[in-house]
């Protein structure tokens, strides 16, 4: 199938740039473009994208707003959010909000297209080396939710271990090797936690780590 693609940017030649990349590539094929967050939305609701990428600061409504109401929308479409470093706290409110990860916007046109195809597939993005500074960095001056923090209950103690390195940006190989277990039981346990916290990917799993406190910068894992 192909993958329909929505690109979000006040800046035209940074969409056409976007658009010409993208549609290169026989499974991934760009449906329309935005230059603000409300024609965004809107274009979200009518065209039903598979992916939408998503630049944060826009006029009139953000990409931020605009990534909260897609999410909240009827449609499926996952947000892929563009960014820059001096956006990161913009970001870890856009990846709250439901967005599906982030990729800088200088990023080579390869990994771009993966990440349209993991968000796609149905995860997440989360680049270790980027996301290990932007989550910490951001994440240790937001509250703990406390209508958030019983939710880990419903954990075994090794499912609570996974969420915890996963929030520290590890892969499924990285995680089964400090635990000494096979890749494919890792894989077993983030989908048995996804699922149990009723999660759609690891981004969200690593936002509910925050909100819940199990993880801070230089943390070790609670319970």
């Amino acid at each position: 199938m192909t993958v329909r693609v929505l690109i979000a940017d006040d800046q035209a030649v940074v969409r056409a740039g976007f658009a010409a990349i993208v549609d290169a590539e026989p499974d991934l094929s760009v449906v329309g473009q935005a230059g603000d967050g409300a024609t965004a939305v809107a274009l979200a609701t009518e065209l039903k994208p598979d992916v939408v990428l998503m630049d944060i600061r826009m006029p009139g409504m953000d990409g931020l707003t605009a990534t909260r109401l897609i999410i909240e929308g009827a449609g499926t479409a996952r947000v892929l959010v563009l960014t820059t470093f001096d956006l990161d706290s913009y970001v870890f409110e856009a990846l709250r909000a439901g967005a599906s990860g982030f990729l800088l916007k200088d990023s080579e046109a390869d990994g771009l297209l993966s990440a349209i195809r993991v968000v796609a597939s149905g995860d997440g993005v989360l680049a270790p080396t980027v996301t290990r500074r932007l989550i910490s960095a951001f994440a240790h001056g937001a509250p703990v939710r406390p209508e958030a923090a019983g939710t880990l209950d419903r954990l075994t103690p090794r499912e609570r271990e996974v969420l915890f390195l996963v929030a520290s940006g590890l892969t499924n190989a990285e995680i089964g090797e400090r635990l000494k277990v096979t890749t494919g039981t890792v894989k077993s346990h983030v989908n048995a936690l996804l699922s149990k916290l009723g999660l759609r990917d690891r981004v969200q799993a690593t936002i509910l780590a925050y909100d819940t406190g199990l993880i801070r910068p230089r943390a070790t894992p609670t319970g």
